[in-house]
């Protein structure tokens, strides 16, 4: 059992899906910290200094005791989230689509198929013929 599950782990495809996995999260943070720290700020300097992260809708306020506490904190839609979240998908789907886009150029197209020539009853036809004279 040892046996066949080193050679499960040893075949391409799995190392290839290891590595696939590994580079998606790497990427996915490099996009997060792109989308946080370079678009937004540009975004909400056009959006009239908005900070999309910190926009909410306040459920329930957070309770503040006599000492200075939070007793029981705020509860909110984080919809700013949501908005990075969908800014984040739309980035990371225009890299995919160059990316494979990219890839499809450098794909040779397939060979054109040569003339098809005559069917074996073509030329079982012909030879026919040809005996008959």
């Amino acid at each position: 059992m040892f046996k066949e599950f080193k050679n499960f782990i040893m075949t391409g495809n799995v190392i290839d899906l290891a590595v696939a996995v590994i580079l998606a999260g790497a990427v996915g943070m490099v996009v997060n910290g792109f989308v946080s720290d370079i678009m937004m700020p540009i975004v909400g300097n056009f959006a009239g200094g908005v900070d999309f992260a910190d926009l909410k809708y306040v459920l329930s306020p957070a309770t503040v005791g006599a000492d200075g506490e939070i007793t029981k904190p705020e509860n909110a839609i984080m919809y700013g989230k949501w908005v990075n979240s969908i800014i984040n998908l739309i980035i990371v789907g225009f890299v995919l689509f160059m990316i494979v886009k990219a890839y499809n150029k450098t794909k040779t197209p397939p060979e054109p198929a040569g003339p098809a020539g005559p069917s074996d009853n073509d030329l079982l036809k012909e030879i026919r013929d040809l005996l008959k004279k």
